[in-house]
């Protein structure tokens, strides 16, 4: 494993085919300012570009995912965001409203909550430890949702649920999380990043060409209708069954992946 110091806010640690981004602000529970931001976002743009890299790792460093945004830089012109009035730009929180082309998992211990959420909405798949906390912690101050979390967090959960969470602000346990599917998997304190770096070559293991279109194919459906969504799988993914699918077939027939082993 080897180190990419951007800066002692963000970091990413490369191991193979895995990129894991820390945010390490242990002063504020890794809340996010102006310049933390930027660094994730360009953090996350690297990932992207480095075709060596196939899966992202989210961890927040210290015992806390998140705990949104630095509300200690609103007021202070060199570290606060600078937000578009007509909603464009880079989120707040940084690579929040970045279509990433590549999955993440989110790693959260202790809190991701209001931005830090979001965050966690940005990713593929969620790993909680047992103790962690999620929740809209922002409602209490006035501080709205504009780093995609009125939009994801619906799509996730559903409507019921997303805004009971966005209305009342509580605190959502992890066992809760998992059970309306916010969270993705649940682990003892001290794991997440372990367990979520796990995923992550799991993911990376697979033939890509292949993963990577089942998963392009199911986020482009929200924007298309049934008839057409069905059409944009199948020109997306048919090319592919000769690219890889054969080969795959081929390695069953002969063996391999019987019981379920792979």
């Amino acid at each position: 494993m080897h180190a990419d110091p951007t800066s002692l806010a963000v970091r990413t640690e490369i191991a193979g085919p895995v990129s894991t981004i820390v945010l390490s602000r242990p002063h504020c529970r890794n809340a996010v300012d102006g310049p933390t931001a930027a660094l994730l976002r360009e953090a996350f743009e690297r990932f992207e570009a480095d075709d060596s890299q196939r899966v992202a790792v989210l961890w927040g460093e210290h015992g806390s995912f998140c705990a949104g945004a630095d509300l200690g830089a609103v007021n202070d012109p060199a570290r606060r965001h600078e937000l578009d009035p007509d909603g464009g730009g880079t989120g707040p929180m940084g690579p929040s409203r970045m279509a990433l082309k590549k999955p993440l998992v989110a790693a959260i211990a202790g809190h991701a909550v209001a931005g830090g959420l979001e965050l966690a909405l940005l990713a593929d798949l969620r790993v909680a430890e047992e103790n962690a906390v999620l929740g809209v912690f922002c409602r209490r101050w006035g501080v709205p949702l504009i780093d995609g979390g009125t939009v994801r967090l619906p799509r996730l959960v559903g409507m019921g649920r997303a805004l009971d969470l966005i209305l009342t602000g509580r605190p959502v346990a992890a066992d809760e999380a998992l059970a309306m599917g916010l969270v993705n998997r649940v682990v003892p304190p001290g794991q997440a990043r372990a367990a979520a770096e796990q995923v992550a070559r799991d993911i990376a293991a697979f033939p890509q060409q292949c993963m990577l279109a089942d998963r392009a194919s199911a986020y482009e459906q929200w924007d298309l209708p049934l008839a057409e969504a069905l059409r944009a799988e199948g020109r997306r993914g048919v090319p592919i069954v000769a690219a890889e699918g054969a080969a795959g077939a081929a390695r069953f027939v002969q063996g391999a992946g019987r019981h379920g082993r792979f």
